[in-house]
């Protein structure tokens, strides 16, 4: 019998970490079971997840869930239209010494924990929304002339109500495009509504289990990226984003009527990193072109901006990126 190489062991301690994970947000959350694999996708790739969901559809409790099965600081920030960047962020304030003597202490706002959930997150004004821009992308907050480091791992989960129009604010372009995912929790059915029931009603509820520490988590964020993945895959991808563009040579007709800016560098390398997470997870130690077409829409659709006439025809961004497949599909 052959002895496992290293890189074996690694690739199969990844996948019982992530499935044990896995079997542990399952035991908390009914249904769901794409958006536990990519909120976990997410958390392994140090990317931040926008849920979209009617009230009641899991997403608070998604994101708290995640928390308590991974050894890591949780905060969670209500936004409201009176939310202000240093609600978030931070603030100095004077403190006194033993001595008498005055200080300047920054204490930290609810930013600086590895797992964030702004709730509610267009209802924050876009002052308070941009404050998160530098926390999304560089992992560290500037205040004054002092710029302080965020723990890793980091994740911001941001969840929104797509019925709510009056006193939100629609997220800038330069945010959305921060997001690794978008995922859209749909409605629980009549079987999954009677689970629900079964596990919150019942006097005995479902224990909570610490199943990973955070250096895991970051051990298991570089193996991902030492997947390969074949270079006409990894054109495959770039052709995929590039057909996003109207101007795109291969752009199909819907991208060409109905969206204004399509996905650029950012959705490039959201589509391989999840592509090469899905690959480990199901075996394979290589990346394929369809993990790439299964992470396309999570990875994409928050990225196409339509224009006035693909709002006013009510497109879903899912159906341009399914003609986009289509289109590059092999003959």
């Amino acid at each position: 019998m052959s002895i496992p190489s290293e890189s074996e062991r690694q690739l199969e301690a990844f996948r019982d970490d992530f499935e044990a994970l896995r079997r542990e947000l399952s035991r908390r959350i009914v249904g769901h079971e794409e958006a536990i694999q990519l909120a976990l996708t997410a958390l392994v790739l140090g990317g931040h997840v926008l849920l979209e969901g009617l009230p009641g559809t899991g997403k608070t409790l998604l994101a708290r869930s995640l928390a308590d099965a991974v050894d890591l600081t949780f905060q969670r920030i209500q936004c409201t239209a009176d939310l202000m960047p240093a609600d978030i962020i931070g603030t100095y304030v004077v403190m006194e010494t033993p001595q008498g003597r005055r200080t300047f202490e920054f204490h930290k706002g609810p930013l600086f924990a590895n797992l964030v959930l702004a709730d509610h997150v267009n209802r924050a004004m876009p002052k308070t929304q941009s404050a998160l821009i530098q926390a999304m992308e560089e992992e560290a907050i500037t205040v004054s002339t002092e710029s302080f480091p965020l723990p890793r791992p980091y994740l911001l989960i941001a969840t929104q109500n797509p019925l709510e129009m009056e006193g939100t604010y629609p997220l800038p372009e330069a945010q959305i495009d921060r997001f690794l995912f978008k995922l859209i929790l749909s409605p629980p059915t009549a079987g999954q509504m009677e689970m629900i029931l079964d596990r919150t009603v019942e006097p005995q509820q479902v224990p909570k289990r610490k199943v990973v520490d955070a250096e895991r988590i970051l051990t298991m964020g570089q193996l991902v990226r030492q997947v390969p993945m074949p270079s006409e895959v990894r054109r495959w991808a770039v052709a995929v984003v590039a057909a996003s563009q109207p101007e795109g040579e291969q752009a199909p007709p819907l991208v060409r009527r109905f969206v204004r800016y399509g996905s650029g560098p950012r959705g490039a390398q959201a589509l391989v990193l999840a592509a090469k997470v899905r690959a480990l997870v199901a075996g394979r130690n290589e990346a394929t072109r369809e993990d790439l077409q299964t992470m396309a829409l999570p990875a994409l659709r928050h990225r196409l901006v339509l224009n006035y006439e693909g709002v006013a025809e009510n497109v879903s961004a899912d159906a341009v990126l399914a003609q986009i497949l289509q289109t590059l599909a092999p003959r």
